[in-house]
């Protein structure tokens, strides 16, 4: 159970993030890089107890920082798009 919860790594709650679950009851999260669309969807069903129709996977580079004389990198991540079936809904977004 626990290769489960090192698949899913956090909830991305944003306002473009809400407004997909809004319109079209899609969910947004941050994933470890080494996971493919199937183990995310065999991971978020049995987490949330939800069933998946569909998962869209992005990789997300790192972005340049500047914090006063210095420079570095916000870190680079995974993030994947769930949709789920009209009617379920995941708790862990709601506010």
């Amino acid at each position: 159970m626990t290769k489960y919860y090192e698949i899913i790594k956090a909830p991305i709650i944003t306002e473009q993030s809400m407004k997909l679950i809004d319109a079209e009851n899609k969910y947004t999260f941050k994933v470890d890089k080494k996971a493919n669309k199937i183990e995310i969807k065999n991971a978020i069903e049995k987490i949330f107890k939800v069933d998946v129709i569909k998962v869209n996977t992005i990789n997300v580079l790192p972005k340049a920082k500047k914090v006063g004389k210095y420079e570095g990198f916000k870190p680079a991540y995974k993030k994947a798009i769930v949709l789920l079936p009209e009617g379920q809904k995941i708790d862990a977004f709601t506010v």
